[in-house]
């Protein structure tokens, strides 16, 4: 297991930010890496994001050492959503069978939590949401079908999607985490159309599902200047509150979403019209 840290900027440092520099501060890359888990540690919000890809033999995580607690959910909870093949996740000899689009959530005071896929041929691709947790919440298995789902966009803007909700009081209780994953409907490129600000929430995106060839166009930063990501399959952005976040792909995409902060209101967002954008 390893793990890397993200300090957090606020929004005039980017002004002098060449793409180097604004891709290492928000976007992560690399997390998926067969018999590995990795781990990034941002200091927004403290959530961390990390991805396990088993091959032929478990993985398992569980000790504090690097957060600077006893175990890795002393005091945070966590979402696990596959994005890849059929695989189990056990948490303190407990077993869950995920499928494809199926979100696991881990409540706090878990003490071992152990990865497998069922087809090494086919591997799970476990994407990981923690954030700090001020209760205990029995873990719990969100399946596809029994995620909230509610259908977004027009077709002829080019931003139909379906997003679901996994993670959420309406679904699944948690703490402070929210956690979903939106599909965008064939012929749509436009995710999270009309942007928005949510100054009480950050948020990370995990995209996942596109051709090698193909990329999102992630664009950040304040409403009045904003910024680009070029985002390949599996990379997570990090978006911070003050930050608008929405993106076109060049082909076929989904993502996951994961948000922490002061509320779990979904709908507590400042909306930011597209003709102001700049």
């Amino acid at each position: 297991m390893t793990m890397r840290v993200l300090y957090g900027v606020s929004p005039s440092d980017i002004k002098t930010f060449d793409t180097e520099r604004l891709r290492a501060e928000f976007l992560i890359e690399g997390l998926y890496r067969p018999g590995h888990i990795e781990f990034a540690y941002t200091h927004v919000d403290r959530m961390i994001v990390g991805a396990a890809t088993p091959a032929s033999e478990p993985l398992s995580f569980g000790d504090g050492a690097e957060i600077g607690t006893p175990l890795f959910f002393t005091a945070r909870e966590m979402g696990v959503a596959n994005l890849g093949g059929a695989g189990k996740i056990t948490v303190d000899g407990q077993t869950f069978a995920l499928a494809n689009r199926d979100v696991l959530y881990i409540g706090r005071g878990a003490e071992k939590v152990t990865l497998t896929s069922d087809d090494p041929a086919k591997p799970a691709r476990f994407y990981m949401n923690s954030v700090p947790a001020g209760r205990d919440i029995p873990h719990r298995l969100i399946t596809q079908a029994e995620a909230k789902a509610l259908d977004l966009g027009d077709e002829a803007r080019s931003n139909k999607r379906r997003l679901r909700m996994y993670i959420h009081p309406e679904v699944a209780p948690s703490s402070l985490l929210l956690m979903g994953i939106t599909d965008l409907a064939p012929g749509s490129i436009w995710n999270t159309m009309p942007p928005h600000l949510h100054e009480r929430r950050m948020e990370a995106y995990c995209y996942f599902d596109l051709d090698e060839a193909d990329r999102v166009i992630h664009l950040m930063g304040r409403p009045d200047e904003t910024r680009n990501l070029i985002v390949a399959n599996g990379d997570v952005v990090i978006s911070p509150a003050w930050s608008i976040h929405m993106g076109a792909g060049t082909g076929p995409y989904a993502f996951v979403w994961g948000m922490t902060g002061e509320n779990q209101a979904y709908t507590d967002v400042d909306p930011v019209p597209v003709a102001t954008l700049k």
